[in-house]
C-alpha cells in the first residue's frame, strides 16, 4: 500500500506527467525517495524548477492520495502501477506510458491482441453500421476492441464487441467516476461487465478537452492496430492514428466517399500511407494470420424466410432506399415494409430515416 500512496501521490503533483514521472523515479530509485529528496537534490534534476519542487514538497498531495486511496477502497476499482505484473504489457513499450492506471472490470488476457476501432463523434450512418459490424466481427475472432466510448463510432465499436459476447477496453478522458458522455451510463456498466474500463486521471476528473488527446495515446499503445472508421479533417482519431504510427503500430482507415466531410480524414491517412480495410477479415489476417473466424460462417440462418434473405442479399453498409429495394426484389411497398421491420426487429437490418436502410 505503501508503494501505491507514493506512486499515486507523484501521479498527482501538478505538473509531472508521465515523461517527467519516469525520470523522477529514475533518478532516486522509487517514487517514496522523491519525496523524501531535498529540494536541492530535486533541482539537481533537468526540467525540475522551483515550483515543481514546491508541488513536490507539499505535504497536502500526500494527504490527497491517501483520500484518493480511501475513494477507490470504497468502489470496484484497482489501482494497477507500472511496475504491477496485471499492467499491459503492450502499454509498458510505448514512449510515455501511464504511471498509474483506475481500472473498473477486468484486464484480459495478454494472449489475444487488442485492436482499437476510432473515428468521429460526427458520424454517418454507415460508418456507425461500419464500426459496428467491424466491431463485432473482430470480437467474434477473439479480439479484443479498444476504444474511448466517445459518441458517435467509439459507441459504436464498443456496441459491436459486445454484440459478439466478446471483450472491449473504454478508455475515458476523465476519471472513472465521471460518465462521460451521460447518456453511454448503460453502456459503461455493460463495458464493465465485458472487459473494463480504464483511465489514468484521478476519479473525479471532469473530461476537460486537453485530456483526450492524452488518453488516445493509451488506446493506440493497448493495441496491435488502430482502425479509423470514419474522420473529419480535424476529428481527434487523427491523433490517435498519429500516435499508433510512432508507437510502431499498424494503422487502417476505411475509405469512404470522396467529398464527404465524415471521409476527409480516413482518405488523407490512405494517401499517407495507412492501410484501407472494408471487412474485419483483412485487419485479423494482418495481425493474427491464424485467427479463428467463426463468424464467417456463410449457413442460412434457420430464422430469415426466403423473401427476407432476397432483401439481405441487397442491402449492404451503404444505405439503400426501399424504393430500390422494392425494384431489385419485385416485392410491393406495403409487404417490404412488413418484411424490413421484421428484419430490425431480428437486429438484422437498421432504418437511417428518409426510408433508407443497411445491415445491422
Amino acid at each position: 500500500m505503501t508503494d501505491i500512496l507514493y506512486w499515486l501521490a507523484l501521479n498527482m503533483v501538478p505538473g509531472v506527467g508521465p515523461t517527467m514521472f519516469h525520470t523522477l523515479v529514475a533518478f532516486f530509485g522509487d517514487a517514496h525517495a522523491v519525496f523524501e529528496a531535498s529540494p536541492r537534490q530535486l533541482s539537481a534534476i533537468a526540467g525540475v524548477g522551483e515550483n515543481l519542487v514546491r508541488a513536490i514538497k507539499d505535504p497536502q498531495i500526500l494527504f490527497d492520495a491517501e483520500q484518493e486511496i480511501k475513494k477507490v477502497g470504497d468502489t470496484n476499482t484497482a489501482l494497477i502501477t507500472l511496475q504491477d505484473p496485471k499492467y499491459p504489457p503492450p502499454l509498458k513499450e510505448i514512449y510515455d506510458p501511464p504511471p498509474v492506471l483506475y481500472v473498473r472490470g477486468t484486464l484480459g488476457s495478454t494472449e489475444s491482441p487488442a485492436v482499437a476501432v476510432v473515428g468521429s463523434r460526427r458520424c454517418s450512418g454507415y460508418g456507425r453500421a461500419l464500426a459496428r459490424k467491424l466491431s463485432k466481427d473482430l470480437a467474434s475472432a477473439r479480439l479484443y476492441v479498444v476504444s474511448g466510448m466517445a459518441r458517435g463510432i467509439d459507441t459504436m465499436a464498443h456496441q459491436g464487441a459486445l454484440d459478439a459476447n466478446g471483450m472491449t477496453y473504454a478508455v475515458l478522458g476523465s476519471g472513472l467516476d465521471v460518465i462521460y458522455p451521460p447518456e453511454n451510463r448503460k453502456l459503461y456498466h455493460a463495458i464493465m461487465e465485458h472487459g473494463a474500463i480504464i483511465s489514468e486521471f484521478t476519479l473525479d476528473t471532469r473530461p476537460e478537452p486537453y485530456n483526450f488527446p492524452k488518453r488516445n495515446r493509451i488506446i493506440s499503445g493497448l493495441s496491435m492496430g488502430v482502425v479509423v472508421v470514419e474522420a473529419g479533417a480535424k476529428s481527434g482519431s487523427l491523433i490517435t492514428a498519429s500516435q499508433a504510427l510512432d508507437q510502431g503500430r499498424d494503422v487502417y482507415a476505411v475509405p469512404g466517399n470522396v467529398g464527404t466531410t465524415t471521409s476527409q480524414g480516413t482518405n488523407r491517412l490512405i494517401k499517407q500511407g495507412a492501410k484501407p480495410v472494408e471487412t474485419a477479415d483483412e485487419i485479423i489476417e494482418d495481425i493474427v494470420p491464424n485467427a479463428r473466424r467463426g463468424h464467417r460462417s456463410h449457413c442460412p440462418n434457420p430464422e430469415v424466410s426466403e423473401e427476407e434473405d432476397k432483401i439481405l442479399a441487397i442491402l449492404s453498409y451503404t444505405p439503400v432506399h426501399i424504393d430500390e429495394i422494392s425494384r431489385q426484389t419485385g416485392m410491393a411497398i406495403p409487404r417490404l415494409s412488413a418484411l424490413l421491420l421484421d428484419l430490425e426487429l431480428k437486429g438484422l437490418a437498421s432504418q437511417l430515416g428518409g426510408k433508407n436502410f443497411v445491415l445491422a
